[in-house]
């Protein structure tokens, strides 16, 4: 059923901010012809939202129709008819978004209204933010905007499932329809329960495989509840025989009484511990004065020992370090004259290098200016061979096509044909003798036969003869001038006399494509890659190689270096650099042993000037002190003290003795810890007793014993599910693979039909031509006189008119399948030349008779001429 626009109204939509109204559109061919910028394709795409833009949604897209710079509602009316049936959509966006539907059934708005739309135009909701017009159906691929026919593309996925299932009944086979889709679906969505996308388990597997685990870990934890439960009752019975012997030992008042005796003894212990402490701690001052002095006196006779040894020490030290002063200054000598030796040979070695880079640069200047010769050479062979090659194709393009020639032999053929008819129809006459006085239509005659087409006169003196030839000669001979003007028609327009002329030319075009494939071969053969000009194979990269390059001078008419000898040479400044260096290493060696063996001299040096100088002040320092001048007398004094203080410790340690007191508190402390020790276990007894008999009397009831049997048959069953769910799932995944191999088998069935609906079409535009269809049913590649070409290679013209045709062809199916079908073009054939834009408006016209037709365009000259309802906007 077709689909035909009455009336558009559209206001506050993009530039059209005052309401515009457009009228009179008819069933058949409609032209608007306006300038640019008129807003053309703004009436499209308000056609496009008034059918498929949701009217409350926000999007990008919705958002853009508002005039810019205004806070305005856009509002677009449309009047149409489907089948014949009047319908009308009025929708409101932005501002006071709302949508009305009116039509056979009555009037619906908002969500109901959009519903009805959809389903009137075979669209589905776009939840695009820019607009997709795969969900726009059928108008989708039919109302084509600015540049979108600019490349053949496949119809969406609506399309292709209307076209698909009305296909099904020609091709015999469900795969890849609407039928096909339902299958498909149906088990996909079964597949869904068991894998991902990416062929990993989830869903019913996942769940069959959780229930496992968890009746596993169900009947693992009923079976330690049990247990559990079966140590509760031998661990209660152990806890009760525990408690009984320590309440027996906490009835035993043994050790309270040995507690208060050894409380009494205490005290009298503490206090001749006090005094001995106090005893003690006289003795330690008096000791402590003792030592001080006796360790004064001591580190005075340690320095003056220690100052003898260390002039001793200076001396020996100084007297060494002196003489190994010569061997130390050679060795130093020695490191300056291997470091002059090895500065040397590195010059050498460089200098030996920068010879060797330098010839290898020569001889690479060298390499590439006979390239850059041989590349001059090739460039010049290749201007003379494209030359030849571009005289040769020309006379390769004056071929005459084999439909041309028969032409011509047919015009051969007429002329003969007519010069025959002539000739049969035709009055014949011959003068013989002597011809003076004798004229022909007021002319002298000549001697001999003639043949006769029309009326003449002959006179003879004053006698005069008419000869009137048959009647059907006239008509012979107007054929025979009719078919000698269409045969010099024919010669003038490809440029020759005669129809010898003709066929030699064809031959001379026949040589020379032979000739032409072999300057083909020689021009390749020119243009080969070269390693060392980092030159691509080409004629093109030769060019530009010798366009940029083509002045560089070539190098190599001098003599090339001797890279073998200066190779040679380089290893030999190698070699004597490393053994410099070698030599260097030896002397710095030799030097660092001579500093090691001086280090020790060094160092003896300066401890013995240390020792000597820590001396000296040591005994400064001890002899400034206040107690050195009686420090004999005040030694036996306190020696003396320190006798008497240690008699009496002695006699306070006797004392002490008798009673410890760290023996008695560590008595009473073992006492009081056996006593809480006791107690605590008794708790702790307890309380594990009460616990036990809780959990005896809890789980005791419960029927743990059931419950574990019970969770080992879950175990079962889940194990038994799982095979199942696994078994599931692998038919599943085989039966989608077999799905898609019969999918793909199948598929090829459908191109078919599409290819030949849109051949009838493509066929007045491009004649023998073939068409071959992708899977997804858009045009892939076009074959002309056996030669396949991808349709993304096609010129942008062409590209244009096929997106064109192919668009009628779909538009024709939808009609045979019945849905609601127009076309709209916007700005189309922009690309097309005079001859294929007529033959594109023909086939446009007669589509105008299936359907509507609304041809949206900026160029008068084109199209004024086009008959069909001329629409001013």
């Amino acid at each position: 059923m077709s689909l035909v626009i009455r009336r558009i109204a559209v206001k506050n939509f993009r530039k059209f901010r005052a309401p515009v109204v457009i009228e009179g559109l008819t069933d058949g061919l409609n032209v608007v012809i306006e300038p640019n910028e008129t807003g053309k394709s703004t009436l499209l795409e308000a056609l496009r939202a008034a059918f498929f833009v949701r009217f409350n949604t926000r999007n990008q897209l919705a958002q853009s129709f508002a005039p810019h710079g205004d806070a305005v509602g856009p509002e677009v009316e449309v009047v149409f008819d489907v089948d014949g049936a009047p319908w009308s959509v009025t929708k409101h966006f932005l501002r006071s978004a709302s949508v009305e539907v009116s039509g056979p059934q009555g009037r619906a708005q908002g969500e109901e209204a959009e519903a009805r739309l959809n389903a009137l135009l075979g669209s589905v909701r776009d939840t695009s933010r820019g607009g997709d017009v795969a969900t726009y159906g059928a108008l989708g691929l039919l109302w084509v905007a600015q540049t979108e026919a600019l490349s053949v593309t496949a119809p969406g996925q609506i399309v292709r499932d209307s076209v698909t299932s009305e296909l099904e009944t020609e091709v015999g086979s469900i795969m890849g329809g609407a039928a096909y889709r339902r299958v498909r679906d149906r088990v996909e969505a079964q597949y869904e329960l068991y894998w991902t996308p990416t062929g990993q388990k989830r869903g019913r597997q996942t769940e069959a495989r959780e229930r496992l685990e968890a009746a596993k870990t169900t009947a693992r934890e009923a079976a330690d509840r049990l247990a559990m439960l079966e140590r509760s009752f031998s661990d209660v019975e152990a806890a009760r025989s525990r408690l009984k012997i320590i309440q027996r030992e906490m009835a035993d008042n043994t050790d309270a009484q040995t507690r208060s005796g050894l409380v009494a003894s205490l005290d009298i212990a503490r206090a001749a511990a006090q005094i001995l402490t106090t005893r003690r701690a006289e003795q330690e001052a008096i000791n402590a004065k003792v030592k001080a002095l006796a360790d004064l006196r001591q580190r005075h006779d340690d320095a003056t020992r220690a100052r003898t040894h260390a002039d001793a020490a200076l001396a020996h030290a100084r007297e060494q370090r002196l003489g190994f002063a010569d061997a130390l200054s050679a060795a130093k000598q020695k490191v300056v004259d291997a470091r002059t030796s090895l500065d040397f040979a590195r010059m050498e070695r460089q200098a030996a290098r920068t010879a060797l880079a330098e010839g290898e640069e020569r001889i690479r200047q060298s390499r590439r200016g006979a390239a850059i010769q041989a590349a001059r050479r090739r460039h010049a062979d290749l201007l003379k061979l494209e030359e030849q090659h571009s005289t040769v194709k020309a006379l390769s393009d004056t071929a005459i096509a084999p439909k041309v020639l028969t032409s011509l032999e047919a015009h051969d053929r007429a002329v003969a044909e007519a010069q025959a008819v002539v000739n049969a129809g035709a009055t014949r006459i011959a003068l013989s003798g002597s011809a003076d006085g004798i004229t022909i239509d007021g002319k002298p005659m000549a001697l001999g036969a003639r043949a006769l087409d029309r009326e003449v006169q002959i006179c003879f003196g004053a006698a005069e003869l008419q000869i009137t030839p048959p009647t059907s000669a006239a008509s012979a001979a107007e054929a025979l001038a009719s078919a000698l003007r269409k045969r010099k028609t024919a010669l003038d327009d490809l440029g020759v006399v005669d129809l010898a002329a003709a066929r030699a030319r064809n031959e001379i075009a026949r040589d020379a494509a032979a000739d032409l494939r072999t300057l083909e071969v020689r021009i390749e053969a020119a243009t080969s890659a070269d390693d060392v000009l980092q030159l691509a194979a080409g004629s093109a990269a030769l060019k530009l190689f010798v366009a940029e390059f083509g002045e560089e001078e070539a190098v190599g008419g001098e003599e090339l270096p001797d890279i073998a000898a200066l190779t040679k040479a380089m290893e030999t400044a190698d070699s004597a650099a490393a053994r410099a260096e070698g030599a260097q290493d030896s002397a710095i060696e030799a030097l660092r042993r001579a500093e090691q063996e001086e280090a020790p001299l060094v160092t003896a040096e300066a401890r013995a000037t240390s020792d000597v100088a820590n001396a000296v002040s040591a005994l400064e320092t001890i002899e400034r002190r206040p107690e050195w001048a009686t420090l004999t007398e005040d030694l036996v004094k306190t020696r003396e003290q320190a006798a008497e203080a240690s008699v009496k410790v002695e006699d306070a340690l006797r004392d002490a003795s008798a009673h410890d007191v760290a023996a008695i508190t560590r008595k009473i402390e073992l006492i009081d810890a056996k006593a809480r020790t006791t107690g605590e276990t008794r708790t702790r007894l307890e309380t594990d007793i009460a616990r036990l008999e809780g959990t005896i009397e809890s789980e005791g009831g419960l029927g743990l014993a059931d419950r574990t049997a019970a969770a080992s048959e879950e175990v079962e069953v889940a194990s038994l599910a799982l095979q199942r769910v696994t078994d599931e799932a692998e038919t599943l995944k085989a039966l989608r693979s077999t799905l898609d191999a019969a999918r793909n088998e199948t598929s090829a069935k459908f191109v078919g039909p599409v290819a030949a609906r849109a051949k009838r079409h493509i066929e007045r535009l491009l004649p023998g031509c073939e068409l071959t269809f992708s899977e997804d049913l858009g045009l892939e590649s076009v074959i002309r006189a056996g030669v396949d070409e991808s349709c993304s290679s096609l010129s942008r013209g062409t590209q244009e008119q096929l997106a064109v045709l192919t668009r009628i062809a779909f538009a024709d199916m939808l009609l045979e399948q019945g849905n609601p079908v127009s076309l709209i073009l916007d700005d189309p054939l922009v690309y097309s030349d005079d001859a294929r834009l007529d033959t594109m408006i023909e086939i446009l016209s007669e589509a105008a008779t299936r359907m509507q037709v609304v041809l949206l365009t900026c160029r008068d000259r084109a199209f004024r001429h086009v008959a069909g309802n001329r629409i001013a906007l």
